[in-house]
């Protein structure tokens, strides 16, 4: 069993920045690569930003240009970092390790708000 812990979220202005990182009891993001989701109230959950065991990325079309997604393998960690922030990315964001074809583990989520 791999547990995520996220950290990082927090209450910003618009326009600003925040940095979310994900910690993995285990070496799974190298392996099986990792994603964040996001939800916001009365919304589904959606992809955010992912990146593969091989680094490549892939990104929501209203993420593009403002969020980046990494990995440090040494530390089984995943970041994301959101610039330029908008209200409407406020949201739980919650990390995301697949293992298909098992259900994918899930970290218990951090509150981003935007304020405007």
């Amino acid at each position: 069993q791999v547990r995520l812990v996220e950290s990082g979220g927090g209450l910003v202005q618009a326009g600003g920045s925040l940095r979310l990182s994900c910690v993995a009891s285990g070496s799974i993001f190298s392996i099986n690569g990792g994603g964040w989701y996001r939800q916001a109230p009365g919304k589904q959950r959606e992809l955010v930003a992912s990146i593969t065991s091989g680094g490549s990325t892939n990104y929501a079309d209203s993420v593009k240009g403002r969020f980046t997604i990494s990995r440090d393998n040494a530390k089984n960690t995943v970041y994301l970092q959101m610039n330029s922030l908008k209200p409407e990315d406020t949201a739980v964001y919650y990390c995301n390790a697949p293992r298909n074809p098992l259900p994918a583990y899930w970290g218990q989520g951090t509150q981003v708000t935007v304020s405007s």
